[in-house]
């Protein structure tokens, strides 16, 4: 029975809870107990609160055996990206200098779900302060894919997407400036959501690329944890306005891709493709025909994605890497690289890439999207490579130089970010080898419930979502 429940979905659970057939406590104990199995071979978690998840389970159950009208998610556990505040549990942003620290506020998004009384599991890791395009740091080492954990499992919110798919709880919060929630969830099989920027609310914000959402196994407990944190609140000064859309209802409508348009794109214009990556990509193509959908090959002009991060978002790698040297801390070495490049850059070629070149790309994907419902491309040119830093193995991809894998895992889901679009990243299949290739379902500004709408047909007519890993 363990087994069972532990690969549970939260909406299952839920319902499961509703109907008196089990309790958080059996959950809660199902999942500590996959955690204790699988977390030495995946090295996913930095802190787990497994004394404080099992009090938190007995009072769901007490409040379950009187109370008819609770939430969905109610008693449902979560693990949550260790750069998210979380008051009172340690919060170490995958740095040493912060390996004690614990706050004193919550997240805007974690608030939310806490008062949907999901049960915190516990913390998952990060690269230092998310940096980086897999989960390494000095604090926590590596992170595996639970396919095959000798092999990175992406980044930022690497440690987020291994334990849902390993089985350690069904649901994770995660965040994605440029991918890092779809790199994780692609290299590891997971459902990921990076909403529309300014949908989830976060506290003093400065970053107009960048968001809170969740990672999952399945769409519709994507859309379950939308439901709970959407919404704007003046602490946050770009969040978006409510809309009344109910994500959970999206997904949960009946059909089909029967009249969905969509522009499928292999490389974004990024050149490099894994050619085990293409042929998935291709079959999933023919699986979104074969359900009815319209699929259309297009092209698309986009700068190099390379080029723009070092023009647009290397200058924040500067502080990080200086704080660290000044506190006599060992800095990764693409951190250190990625600061020495933006210290050559001059203000007006940050200032182009801030403003007119993150409007080009916005422009570009509107051009594309006319006549669209949907784009979808790979979410990465790659699958999970072995562990060797953030650089990764020396390799030609597609008989091409690459920059450093870490990077050039982000190829396709930079983009979206710079354009603010919502982008979701689901299982399209799996490699010769077994590990699975993620699709990236890019919407139009602010049109978050199409995309989960389509991620949801698209899972109904495909089976991926039911293979696990052995571990």
């Amino acid at each position: 029975m363990s087994e069972e429940l532990f690969w549970k979905s939260a909406w299952e659970l839920g319902e499961l809870y509703r109907d008196r057939k089990v309790s958080p406590v059996e959950v809660v104990d199902a999942v500590l107990e996959r955690l204790e199995n699988v977390n030495p071979k995946i090295n996913a978690m930095v802190t787990v609160t497994a004394d404080r998840a099992r009090e938190q389970a007995k009072a769901a159950e007490e409040r379950l055996r009187h109370e008819d009208d609770l939430p969905t998610l109610f008693g449902v556990p979560i693990t949550v990206k260790d750069l998210t505040d979380t008051a009172g549990v340690r919060t170490t942003y995958g740095c040493q200098a912060f390996a004690e620290h614990v706050p004193e506020e919550d997240a805007l998004a974690w608030a939310r779900l806490k008062e949907q009384g999901v049960i915190l599991i516990g913390k998952t890791t990060t690269p230092e302060f998310g940096l980086l395009g897999v989960t390494e740091s000095h604090l926590t080492g590596s992170t595996g894919t639970p396919w095959d954990p000798s092999r990175n499992s992406g980044g930022s919110s690497g440690g987020a997407a291994a334990a849902v798919v390993s089985g350690i709880a069904p649901i994770a919060w995660g965040s994605d400036g440029g991918g890092s929630i779809r790199v994780p969830s692609s290299l590891c099989g997971a459902v990921g959501v990076k909403p529309s920027i300014g949908r989830i609310p976060h506290a003093h914000n400065t970053d107009t690329d960048s968001t809170e959402g969740p990672i999952t196994r399945r769409v519709i407990d994507a859309a379950l944890l939308l439901d709970a944190t959407v919404g704007p609140h003046p602490l946050d000064r770009i969040a978006l306005p409510a809309t009344g859309e109910n994500y959970t209802a999206a997904v949960r409508e009946p059909g089909d891709l029967t009249g969905v348009r969509i522009a499928a794109c292999y490389d974004l214009g990024q050149g490099a493709l894994d050619p085990e990556v293409r042929h998935v990509f291709t079959q999933a193509l023919n699986d979104m025909r074969a359900a009815g959908a319209w699929v259309e090959e297009v092209g698309i002009h986009l700068p190099d994605t390379q080029e723009f991060f070092d023009q647009f978002s290397s200058p924040e790698y500067i502080p990080y890497a200086d704080e660290l040297l000044a506190a006599g801390l060992p800095v990764w070495p693409l951190i250190t690289d990625i600061a020495a490049r933006a210290r050559l850059l001059t203000g007006a070629q940050v200032s182009t890439a801030m403003r007119q070149g993150k409007t080009d790309v916005y422009e570009a994907f509107l051009t594309v999207l006319d006549g669209f419902d949907i784009m979808v491309t790979p979410t990465t040119p790659i699958t999970a490579f072995p562990h060797a830093g953030d650089y990764g193995p020396t390799v030609l991809v597609d008989d091409r130089e690459v920059p450093p894998l870490g990077l050039f895992l982000h190829s396709m889901t930079e983009p979206p970010s710079h354009a603010g679009l919502p982008a979701l990243s689901i299982c399209g299949g799996f490699t010769a080898e077994g590990l699975p290739v993620g699709l990236q379902f890019i919407g139009p500004l602010y049109a978050d419930a199409a995309v989960i709408s389509v991620a949801a047909r698209y899972e109904r007519a495909t089976t991926w979502h039911e293979r696990h890993p052995t571990l």
